[in-house]
């Protein structure tokens, strides 16, 4: 595996680890509540595991078909995906 493919998977997997911490808060929320929000945070929050497990298995199996320009601009959108939610899960602890 390229360097630039098992970045990009980590960032993917640290994404994946902090949407699952945020769809258990919002299943517990939700759970006590029974309030409609959490559900459609739940929802938001599965599309986004569900697209960081896709470009995770992309970085892996089609590392070849990606140029070595790109992968700053990939990098970087990944890391402002986890800047961002990281955000989320210090502003849904509080």
């Amino acid at each position: 595996m390229e360097f630039t493919s098992a970045v990009l998977s980590g960032v993917s997997i640290a994404n994946m680890i902090v949407l699952g911490i945020l769809m258990c808060i919002f299943g517990k929320m939700y759970s006590k509540t029974k309030a409609r929000l959490p559900l459609g945070l739940i929802v938001v929050a599965a599309m986004l595991f569900l697209h960081n497990v896709i470009g995770s298995y992309a970085y892996f199996s089609m590392q070849h078909i990606f140029s070595p320009e790109i992968f700053p601009y990939m990098l970087g959108v990944g890391i402002a995906e986890l800047a961002g939610l990281l955000l989320f899960l210090k502003i849904t602890m509080d």
